[in-house]
């Protein structure tokens, strides 16, 4: 038996990195997986890349930025497969490194829309699918170890520590309803992310990189998998508004 046979999940930001990882993962342990990101041609591919395991994957092209793309996300998964057990709010975006004199409005807002505001839209509808249901459900926020260390800049430690205040807020408002809300931490991982972010300020990169001295081997995005599945799993019913740093030790310092 997977250990989410026929829970219905739904992962943000699925079409590469840590959430393309998660729902082969879930995928593999059983889930109805519905995976949501902006770019259709790769969430295709996921779905084939699933077909032969266990678990189902469906798709919804969704921008979390955008509050009623996210009503109609979760409307999506409790249309496909009856309602939601798990949700995986993964989707997010990096800053370029810069200190708060330097930051524009246009960073600021692009990364609050996406780590932040689209997070916080997703608990949102999450939350209140779960209170219809009527039995609980599990979250697990991808937030960052930006939000404690300075790995970034302004705007991007900034959103991520939204987001770890923002699970605990949900953790302990819900928890007599059974709805439990918990955070996962990557440190460095090898995504597609330095690809499509923006080039980093000399000045601010010249500071956040003296961290890359306590770092070591960057994760593979299905280290993070296996550890957002404890939490999505009942291996972890008794966890709930705490943040799991998931680093190699690079913070310890």
């Amino acid at each position: 038996m997977g250990r989410l046979d026929n829970k219905v999940c739904i992962v943000t930001g699925a079409s590469a990195g840590i959430g393309r990882a998660t729902a082969v993962l879930f995928a593999q342990e059983g889930a109805k997986v519905l995976a949501a990101a902006r770019r259709e041609d790769r969430l295709k591919e996921l779905c084939d890349e699933c077909a032969g395991l266990p678990g189902t994957v469906a798709y919804c092209v969704a921008d979390v930025r955008d509050p009623e793309a996210v009503k109609t996300m979760v409307q999506a998964a409790v249309e496909a497969f009856g309602r939601l057990d798990v949700a995986v709010n993964n989707a997010g975006v990096m800053d370029d490194n810069t200190a708060i004199a330097d930051m524009s409005d246009e960073m600021l807002q692009e990364v609050f829309a996406t780590n932040t505001f689209g997070l916080m839209y997703c608990l949102r509808e999450e939350c209140k699918q779960f209170l219809s249901q009527g039995d609980g459900g599990t979250i697990v926020n991808i937030c960052s170890v930006g939000a404690s260390h300075q790995t970034a800049g302004a705007a991007y430690c900034a959103s991520k520590g939204a987001v770890l205040s923002v699970t605990r807020n949900t953790a302990y408002m819900y928890k007599e309803e059974s709805i439990r809300c918990n955070a996962i931490s990557p440190g460095g991982v090898v995504t597609d992310i330095p690809l499509v972010m923006p080039p980093s300020d000399e000045f601010g990169f010249g500071r956040t990189s003296e961290l890359l001295n306590f770092s070591g081997e960057l994760a593979m995005p299905e280290d993070l998998a296996d550890a957002i599945l404890f939490l999505a799993s009942d291996q972890s019913r008794y966890v709930n508004g705490e943040e799991i740093k998931c680093d190699g030790g690079w913070t310890c310092f």
